[in-house]
């Protein structure tokens, strides 16, 4: 199917409304009411421009991995600020072209380590907003082998990638692999190669960030 306009409004539903109300957002800068502000806003770098990884066919990113678009990376990542997950979705999916056809959105599985560490899996969280954006549904296809998180690895070790397998079929399947961060590309790979062993026709991707190259820091 053919990837419909984003809806409007990040978080929707009763139960949103009360935990906007509750934990009301702030930016990095310490501004409240919006998870990013005007001035933050215009101090996000663009995502620097990088060639899909192998077996994905296309792959979207609004922001370089850096300053403003870190911080509100990590406290999606680490503190589970839901406003975070709601802006960083957003933002990817207004990157999505509309006439590519998706049929659904998956995520990479976070290590077993960071789930008990965030108490959520924010990969898991950052896809189902872009699902709801996208109006697809979100499933889990993909299963992480045990082993430590990318963050923080070698680049040698990143390069390597997650071990990843398909838990379900995607036969015939356009799949939309959702993440936070891609510097290598490798774990989009993994993906890709796991998906289309289970049957996929195609296989994109669409991260919140891409680390810049060691030169463009």
């Amino acid at each position: 199917m053919a990837v419909p306009r984003p809806r409007d409004g990040f978080i929707s539903g009763f139960v949103g409304d009360v935990l906007a109300a509750v934990f009301p957002a702030s930016c990095p800068c310490g501004a409240r009411g919006e998870p990013c502000c005007t001035r933050c806003r215009t101090e996000l770098r663009v995502a620097p421009v990088a060639p899909p990884p192998p077996g994905i066919d296309w792959w979207v990113a609004p922001f370089a991995y850096a300053g403003v678009a870190r911080e509100l990376v990590a406290r999606a990542k680490y503190r589970n600020a839901r406003a975070s997950f709601a802006w960083l979705g957003a933002s990817i999916v207004r990157h999505v072209p509309c006439e590519r056809a998706l049929d659904v959105v998956t995520w990479i599985p976070a290590s077993r380590a960071r789930q008990r560490t965030s108490g959520a899996d924010h990969g898991a969280a950052l896809a189902r907003v872009v699902a709801h954006h996208l109006q697809l549904p979100a499933r889990a296809l993909l299963r992480r082998a045990p082993g430590p998180p990318q963050t923080g690895a070698p680049r040698a070790e990143r390069r390597r990638g997650p071990s990843l397998h398909a838990i379900a079929s995607a036969d015939g399947l356009s799949v939309l692999v959702v993440d936070d961060v891609a510097t290598t590309g490798a774990s989009l790979a993994a993906a890709a190669i796991a998906l289309r062993t289970a049957g996929a026709r195609a296989v994109a991707a669409a991260t919140a960030t891409r680390t810049p190259a060691p030169g463009q820091r």
